[in-house]
């Protein structure tokens, strides 16, 4: 529920403290979330360096676009924990497990990582079988005849379309992130710019 910007913490730590709890609303019981338990330190006031991660604008930039949701690591893990309420945290976990899979530098775990992400994500009635049309996944099943970096790529893609246009959006207009979001309005509005010392990882 939203409050009125006079109900709001007056200091800068009292303000990224505020912000930390709401965003522990979509962090509750997630998987991705739950190693964040030693959150980053929260720096005060004059101590603030430009090397620091503006929290308010972190969260914020969500808004702009699945980019800036996806590059961020509090994004993710907000995300994640909004797909898990809707059920349908495989798209994510899909596309991360990809993104993952292209870091990987030696064909022997290529290969193998490839068949795990097949079977867990791809194959009909899979763990957590992603919604793939007939044709991307029997192109999958092709690409993996023969594995590189790439055999992913369009299913990752359907993955991430079906996100952006269909999870994304209520995302958005989620009470839990509008909340979030109008804290983070109220901190980055303030002459004093809170920020976390380290992100919250994922």
């Amino acid at each position: 529920m939203c409050r009125t910007l006079s109900a709001f913490p007056t200091t800068c730590l009292e303000r990224a403290k505020e912000l930390k709890t709401r965003l522990g609303i979509f962090l509750h019981k997630s998987e991705l979330g739950s190693e964040t338990g030693n959150a980053g330190k929260l720096e005060r006031g004059s101590n603030c360096t430009k090397e620091s991660r503006n929290f308010s604008e972190d969260v914020l930039g969500w808004r702009e676009s699945f980019d800036l949701l996806l590059n961020s690591k509090n994004g993710v893990a907000a995300f994640h924990a909004f797909l898990k309420t809707e059920f349908s945290q495989e798209n994510l976990e899909f596309w991360l497990a990809c993104e993952e899979f292209k870091k990987i530098r030696s064909a022997a775990k290529l290969a193998s990582r490839a068949q795990r992400v097949f079977e867990e994500f791809i194959r009909s009635e899979a763990p957590k079988e992603v919604n793939l049309d007939h044709e991307t996944r029997e192109l999958t099943r092709r690409n993996l005849q023969a594995v590189t970096v790439t055999c992913f790529d369009a299913a990752q893609g359907k993955a991430r379309t079906l996100m952006e246009k269909d999870s994304y959006p209520r995302f958005l207009k989620s009470a839990a992130y509008q909340d979030l979001a109008a804290q983070a309005s109220s901190a980055s509005a303030s002459p004093c710019s809170c920020s976390l010392a380290e992100p919250f990882h994922t």
